[in-house]
């Protein structure tokens, strides 16, 4: 059992690492997207069906997961995960139509939905012992990974193939496995008080109120995860449909809002420490609305992309916060409820933008995005006295 200073600073090298790699190889996966829509011959619509394997497989086993973390280990889950994540994220290029595509997307996003409730469960046990608010760090090493991963995968993509391209990220993430995965299995995750289960004789309110608390912090996550969808998919259309951006600058959009989101959750530990759990998701919520509000009507390009930067800073911190605070009190049950429910945002998001869009405007249906930032505030002020910071 980890209980010295330096046995608990390897544990937290070890799964930055882990939250890194995974940015690291959905981000390499992500850039290659259009080569492979080529090669297997998919329409738009027929892709984006395709696209859902993704998120239908990580929905589909997240649940699952936090039962093997309290089963056999949230170590040991998340390094098995992360050789299956890094065997997946090499299978894309080998398939020849959309189907066989739409299968092997569904394998992917079930390792990767697995790795995120199995890194974030053990992340919260690291939390728990070293007493101080890290959970931010963690996920500013999954944006930072994410962002290697796009600009090796850009660097990359006239001098590889899809095929060597991914096959390489494989072998990259199964040495990075190896190395980071000894460090984990070498070590219990650190004894907490939080119960991973409710104990036997617990009174049955006690124990629906903390499944509604850990429903309530899910619905946090949702309300994160949506606008991040939405930014990522109609961002960049936004801004050259309505602003007439240049396709270059247009780009550059999603590009504010995610160094702006990397930024807030580099400095989420300070503002953790500083505020508390509940003032920060106020915060957080507010600031996302106010930006995401600009974003959507500003009349000027420029405005438009401030807007954008505004809206990842507030919404940086909101997903690591309300995945701590379920798996604070759930356990890795509470982080596979709060992480489904985030993912189930992200699925939501993106056609729910597009069907708004088509009646009334895309500026309009981006409003929603602040709408849900606005509701997570009001969740953050109702339940500031409820939970412990």
């Amino acid at each position: 059992m980890p209980g010295s200073t330096n046995d608990l600073t390897r544990l937290r090298i070890a799964l930055t690492t882990f939250f890194a790699l995974d940015g690291f190889l959905f981000a390499g996966w992500v850039v290659r997207i259009p080569a492979i829509k080529e090669q297997t011959g998919a329409s738009a619509s027929a892709l984006g069906l395709a696209l859902l394997g993704v998120s239908a497989g990580a929905v589909l086993t997240m649940t699952l997961t936090g039962r093997l973390c309290r089963r056999y280990g949230t170590h040991q889950v998340t390094v098995v995960c992360a050789v299956l994540l890094s065997l997946s994220v090499a299978l894309p290029p080998l398939t020849h139509s959309v189907l066989a595509l739409g299968a092997v997307l569904l394998l992917f996003g079930a390792a990767y939905g697995s790795i995120n409730v199995a890194f974030n469960s053990a992340a919260v046990d690291l939390v728990a012992a070293l007493r101080r608010p890290i959970m931010p760090s963690f996920h500013a090493a999954f944006s930072l990974g994410g962002m290697v991963g796009a600009g090796l995968g850009g660097l990359v993509a006239g001098a590889l193939s899809p095929t060597r391209h991914l096959l390489g990220l494989a072998v990259i993430g199964l040495l990075v496995t190896v190395v980071a995965g000894r460090v984990l299995l070498r070590h219990e995750p650190p004894t907490t008080t939080r119960p991973t289960r409710p104990e036997r004789g617990t009174p049955r309110g006690r124990g629906a109120r903390t499944r509604g608390l850990v429903i309530v912090f899910g619905l946090i996550a949702l309300c994160t995860a949506y606008g991040e969808g939405a930014m990522a998919d109609w961002g960049a259309l936004h801004l050259e449909q309505d602003l007439h951006a240049s396709p270059g600058v247009a780009a550059a959009g999603y590009s504010c809002f995610a160094l702006a989101m990397t930024i807030g959750r580099l400095s989420g530990t300070a503002l953790l420490e500083r505020l508390g759990h509940g003032r920060t998701v106020i915060a957080g919520g507010t600031t996302a609305a106010a930006g995401m509000l600009l974003g959507s009507l500003a009349p000027s390009l420029w405005a438009a992309l401030l807007g954008f930067a505004v809206t990842g800073l507030g919404l940086a911190n909101l997903f690591p916060v309300a995945v701590e605070r379920a798996g604070t009190l759930a356990g890795p049950d509470g982080v596979a409820t709060a992480s489904t429910l985030g993912y189930g945002g992200m699925l939501l998001g993106p056609p729910a933008i597009g069907f708004m869009a088509d009646w009334f405007s895309l500026p309009v249906a981006l409003t929603s995005v602040a709408v849900l930032a606005a509701i997570a505030t009001l969740i953050g002020v109702a339940t500031r006295r409820t939970t412990p910071n």
